[in-house]
């Protein structure tokens, strides 16, 4: 059987544009830098400093108590203010674009946008596809904003009318929406409508097909290709389907706590996994595609607040009463550790109390301490406090910006990262496109004779490439070639492809099948750019040849590609997951040279 080399277990990886793209020649300087925002529990304003240099401070005014939301990889952040009909807007001062093997790093002061939002109770926020979704829950209607227009401080946004204000959300879907419906049943006083139903509508709000049945919907997220959400009788997910979302309702099994159910989400933007509530001592982790599709974790205490890992997908982190902090497996969906973090905070009381919230800083968890007037750090690792930082008033919700970069310092040498609104072929090679600009790829567009770049490596002869890369980047000539070693690692030195037929050569021996297209997969890479798989499903052929093999090569439209990164296997989820092994081909017909040559040019 070919071999396709995984070297860590799927869930634990973190997508990264590395395999993807070489990096970019230019004099540099490494940065980190995470900001933190913080809003106050009684006052209306927000508190801006970084996490480092916590001295470099800045305060914004608003109308209201701010539930914070950080969009467009943390360069814009939304202060949503529910019970004062307000949404305010943040440039956080820091912006990443990525670059394959590294990403730069753009820093300023946070600036408050001057444009802000009014209507009745705005509530949930989604961020994605480039699109932030604030739902008016009292107004019948969400407001679309264009986050990459936001985080150059416009406000440019368009109305999505509801049938019915309720309290729900609105969600772009592939070219399409769906939205939370609400009961025509009348209510009473200030009684809220019940809430029965998912449905795709049009740009204006009108209705298509029927309506998805999801009682008592509540709480949203997207992981991979999938949104999903809770309701009394299961999570109802959703994809894009060819001709319209395609709706599933993943009921609960009999084996969960009865009469318990899920209405807050998260979802993992490294695998396809969501981390959710189950009572208010339970959390459940979902694979929306293979069973078992829920797995209970009961929490000693009940729940405060949680948060995913941002920096290690296998990871959780949740915080209970009685002022503990658990570290969560969701590769085991268990508890791995433990650690008393704070004084107790019951969750007897109203809900908005104020009480612990979670955010992530790279390897660290970023926790508000309300009672005790401090943002506390948390090693991700030990769970062990490194550091806290005063906040003057009731720090409340909390939400962290930036990460890691290159800064670009040289004379003549500075990028100029302001994306055009034509999504440039630079920019598509960066990972930055919209949904609706990828197409379906033939067999074609890889046709011809390949080799594998992997003996290259081993012999010696691309040690000029690490060694470039290594006058650029992060890592020494060694650990780039570490790092490739696992990247190009295959037995298979060879592929041809002709019309429908893939003939992989190990050893010299060949294997051959025939493929017809399976679509493609978009997926979102932890630096926030994405990349396309286009799939391919074995119809027939040599037993032992692979059921699925996806290409990458950067494009996401029909182009001939000049060279490509193969995933195989029988799994076509799994190999979705599989970025640290991606097996690189160029022509046969290319010298080692002109490989070396254009590995460096990239």
């Amino acid at each position: 059987m070919l071999r396709n080399l995984a070297y860590t277990t799927a869930i634990t990886l973190v997508l990264s544009g590395g395999a993807l793209a070489q990096e970019h020649d230019h004099s540099h300087e490494d940065v980190t830098l995470y900001r933190v925002f913080v809003g106050d529990h009684a006052e209306p304003h927000v508190t801006a400093f970084d996490l480092g240099d916590p001295d470099n401070r800045w305060t914004f005014e608003t109308t209201g108590q701010n539930k914070l939301y950080t969009v467009n990889n943390g360069a814009a952040v939304v202060a949503v203010q529910s019970d004062d009909d307000a949404v305010s807007f943040f440039n956080s001062g820091i912006s990443l674009h990525a670059h394959g093997d590294h990403s730069d790093i753009e820093i300023s002061d946070p600036a408050a946008i001057e444009e802000t939002l009014t209507g009745p109770r705005p509530f949930h926020m989604i961020d994605h596809n480039g699109k932030a979704v604030i739902n008016f829950d009292r107004g019948g209607y969400a407001e679309i904003i264009d986050t990459h227009e936001l985080s150059h401080g416009e406000l440019v946004t368009t109305r999505l009318p509801q049938a019915r204000a309720h309290h729900g959300y609105a969600a772009p879907i592939g070219d399409t929406w769906v939205t939370s419906v609400a009961s025509d049943a009348p209510v009473e006083g200030d009684a809220a409508p019940d809430r029965i139903g998912l449905q795709q509508v049009n740009e204006d709000g009108s209705p298509v097909g029927e309506v998805e049945t999801c009682t008592a919907i509540h709480g949203e997220a997207f992981s991979g290709a999938y949104l999903a959400t809770g309701c009394q009788e299961g999570v109802l997910t959703v994809t894009d389907g060819e001709d319209r979302p395609v709706f599933e309702m993943l009921q609960y099994p009999n084996d969960l706590p009865n009469g318990e159910s899920t209405g807050t989400l998260l979802g993992s933007k490294a695998v396809q996994v969501f981390l959710g509530n189950y009572g208010a001592d339970g959390l459940v982790v979902i694979d929306p595609v293979d069973e078992p599709h829920f797995r209970y974790i009961e929490l000693p205490f009940r729940r405060v607040d949680f948060v995913l890992d941002s920096a290690n997908a296998r990871f959780g982190y949740v915080l209970t009463e009685d002022g503990t902090l658990h570290q969560i497996d969701l590769l085991d969906a268990e508890v791995a550790q433990s650690a008393r973090v704070t004084e107790p905070y019951s969750m007897d009381g109203h809900w908005n109390d104020p009480r612990p919230r979670l955010a992530m800083a790279g390897d660290e968890v970023i926790m508000s301490d309300p009672n005790a007037g401090l943002v506390r750090r948390i090693s991700s690792e030990t769970l062990e406090e490194v550091g806290t930082i005063e906040v003057e008033g009731t720090p409340y919700n909390i939400v962290v910006a930036g990460g890691s970069g290159v800064v670009h310092g040289a004379e003549g040498e500075h990028h100029d990262h302001e994306h055009s609104h034509d999504h440039d072929d630079d920019q598509i090679y960066q990972g930055y496109f919209d949904d609706d600009q990828v197409e379906e790829r033939a067999l074609s567009d890889w046709a011809g004779d390949w080799q594998s770049v992997f003996p290259y490596l081993e012999d010696g002869t691309l040690e000029p490439v690490m060694k470039h890369k290594a006058e650029n980047g992060d890592k020494t000539a060694e650990e780039y070639h570490e790092y490739y070693e696992v990247g190009y690692q295959t037995d298979v030195e060879r592929i041809v492809i002709e019309g429908d037929s893939v003939t992989f050569y190990e050893n010299g021996e060949p294997l051959q099948a025939r493929y017809a297209s399976d679509g493609y997969q978009i997926l979102t890479y932890e630096a926030g750019n994405r990349g396309v798989r286009f799939i391919f499903e074995k119809i027939d052929g040599d037993e032992d040849a692979p059921q699925y093999i996806q290409f990458s090569d950067h494009g996401i439209a029909p182009a001939a590609a000049d060279h490509y990164h193969l995933y195989w296997g029988d799994d076509r989820a799994a190999l979705l997951k599989e970025v640290t092994n991606w097996p690189t081909y160029y022509p046969s017909s290319s010298s080692a040279d002109e490989i070396v040559r254009d590995m460096i040019a990239h």
